[in-house]
């Protein structure tokens, strides 16, 4: 858990993260194996360079879609609590949230609103155990502090 100037909690998964660079890099290596080696088998069709940067680029692309999967973290301050997950960017004051939840049988915690709604938050892991136990624990700590 990383600290920041206006944020005095920031949370970003650990194992998820890991395992995201590690097939990001698999992804990538693979499509420019196959890139590269395109060109030298009998099969039948013509592929020539163009082809073999195409493949290289979606291997590219691919590894920067499972490299999205990096991007969640939650951050918790004076001012409310930020949630950033895979495409989405969001603060909640803290007049507006009623708590913060790590349900049964679920991967990530969420964060609970007044208003019956919740937010989940992809960078609390269930996987990332203790980890994931201190940073719901201090995100509660906040709350108690701040909405008081």
């Amino acid at each position: 858990m990383e600290q920041h100037a206006d944020w005095e909690l920031e949370v970003r998964p650990r194992r998820a993260s890991r395992t995201a660079a590690v097939a990001a890099v698999l992804v990538l290596a693979f499509f420019t194996a196959g890139g590269l080696l395109l060109r030298t088998g009998s099969t039948g069709v013509n592929f020539r360079v163009a082809d073999q940067i195409a493949m290289i680029l979606i291997g590219v692309l691919g590894a920067g879609a499972v490299l999205l999967l990096t991007r969640p973290r939650v951050r918790a301050g004076a001012r409310g609590v930020a949630v950033r997950n895979i495409l989405g960017y969001r603060e909640y004051p803290w007049e507006v949230i009623r708590g913060a939840a790590f349900p049964d049988r679920k991967a990530w915690a969420r964060l609970e609103l007044v208003d019956d709604d919740y937010v989940p938050m992809l960078a609390i892991r269930s996987n990332d155990k203790s980890y994931a136990a201190d940073a719901i624990e201090r995100l509660r700590e906040l709350g108690a502090r701040y909405s008081a």
